[in-house]
């Protein structure tokens, strides 16, 4: 990953654990150990509303942080759970926190990082501000995000599968995306 500042942190700091689908990795109230990064898979952030009912705040994919704010938290606020089988990455709060203090180029990599995450989270709630299921589908898709699955796109924008499907279906008749294979869609060249 760009500005990838872990490769500086002691081996022991970074666990890699494989994960399977419905697994949860913590729960909200939990003591804060660490940061992690989803190596393969996906994983859901989410709490319960003040009826009970879940809301989803995050959902990373391959590559992406989740619980960056534990390196500055005694516990986590929220739960953690798989949605695919995979692999994530436990990084140790403490030996971040200690990085941070004593390592002037983890420190800025490090914030590079979250600067990158914070853009993208920015742009991921520009698309859902948008109402039309047809022109989030054809920002996010011209924004890049159409990397996995639909399902996963979907999702990722905040969509039912169904509803993303039909918007896609419909760009193609209009001739405003192409579609290149099973699943997979682009721009119009």
């Amino acid at each position: 990953m760009q500005h990838d500042p872990f490769h500086r942190l002691p081996a022991d700091a970074v666990t890699v654990l494989p994960v399977g689908q419905g697994a949860v990795i913590f729960r909200q109230g939990d003591r804060a150990t660490g940061l992690f990064r989803v190596i393969r898979g996906s994983v859901v952030l989410r709490r319960a509303t003040a009826t009970g009912a879940p809301v989803v705040l995050h959902r990373a994919t391959t590559g992406q942080l989740f619980a960056e704010a534990s390196v500055f938290s005694a516990e986590y606020h929220c739960d953690a759970v798989c949605t695919q089988d995979g692999d994530v990455a436990r990084i140790d709060k403490a030996a971040v926190a200690q990085a941070l203090r004593a390592d002037p180029d983890f420190a800025e990599s490090f914030a590079r990082l979250l600067a990158v995450q914070v853009q993208q989270y920015r742009q991921i709630l520009e698309l859902m501000s948008i109402q039309s299921a047809r022109d989030r589908v054809l920002s996010a898709v011209h924004s890049g995000l159409l990397s996995g699955s639909v399902v996963e796109f979907s999702a990722r924008i905040g969509l039912t599968h169904e509803a993303c499907y039909r918007a896609l279906r419909r760009l193609v008749d209009e001739g405003r995306l192409v579609k290149t294979a099973r699943g997979r869609y682009g721009p119009k060249p």
